[in-house]
């Protein structure tokens, strides 16, 4: 039977969609609905009455593989999701979340996935929600690595200094209008000058280190952090709105 299309079916665009569950609060109540390990009422004993000897000795072995089974594929997925998959140039025009209250928390806004698909709900997520700070981060891992490596530091400041040199000859004696074949030719050769002192100065490890680093904290903490917030925060958020009402400070 061929398929009819039906004029009465709306088909909702996936952005669309996903901002609609943003705005209307029903991500963070599908994040806190996932439980976080998969347990079972029969492993745990009431308090009540005493510990019964397992009577399949299978069965207890595989009520204690199975949550680390469940551990160690939730840990595995998280090497495969892509989290700039739903990134957008608008996430880094925002208002920087508070460090604080918002992108730290507190030890209640953190819990593990309760499965990959919860994983990477919450990555996509929380990328989107603190992209600024996740850069800033890896800024400051970048600026640690050149405080490690000092000589990288310092070519880094020659190069700069052989590029400014290269504008001043030219605006000087008027490269770019009476021989622009001599400007593009000492252009080239101060590329190439600049790449062999980068290079030499190992600036490729310094980047390598600093994509690592950035790239398993965010995901460690895009993965760990609830998208709804905790109730202290909450508490603390909303004390500190009306703190600011009662001395007439703009809202940050």
């Amino acid at each position: 039977m061929p398929f009819v299309a039906n004029p009465l079916a709306l088909s909702v665009p996936e952005p669309a969609f996903e901002a609609w569950l943003r705005d209307s609060g029903y991500l963070e109540t599908l994040d806190t609905s996932s439980s976080s390990l998969p347990t079972s009422s029969a492993s745990l004993p009431s308090s009540s009455s005493k510990p019964l000897p397992p009577k399949n000795p299978a069965a207890a072995v595989s009520g204690v593989i199975s949550p680390v089974f469940f551990f160690l594929r939730t840990l595995a997925s998280l090497f495969t999701i892509n989290p700039f998959a739903k990134l957008t140039p608008e996430d880094f025009t925002g208002e920087t979340p508070s460090w604080t209250l918002r992108f730290v928390g507190d030890a209640g806004s953190y819990s593990w996935p309760g499965g990959p698909s919860q994983a990477r709900m919450r990555v996509q997520e929380n990328v989107r929600r603190y992209a600024r700070n996740y850069a800033f981060l890896c800024l400051v891992f970048f600026a640690c690595s050149l405080y490690q490596m000092p000589i990288l530091l310092l070519s880094l400041m020659e190069s700069l200094g052989v590029w400014e040199l290269l504008r001043f000859c030219s605006d000087k004696w008027e490269l770019e209008e009476k021989h622009p074949a001599v400007r593009t030719i000492l252009v080239c050769a101060a590329q190439f000058v600049i790449l062999a002192i980068l290079y030499l100065s190992n600036l490729q490890v310094a980047l390598f280190c600093t994509t690592v680093l950035s790239y398993t904290v965010m995901l460690l903490h895009a993965s760990l952090r609830n998208l709804a917030p905790s109730k202290h925060s909450l508490g603390t958020d909303q004390h500190r709105r009306t703190y600011q009402k009662k001395i007439n400070l703009p809202s940050k």
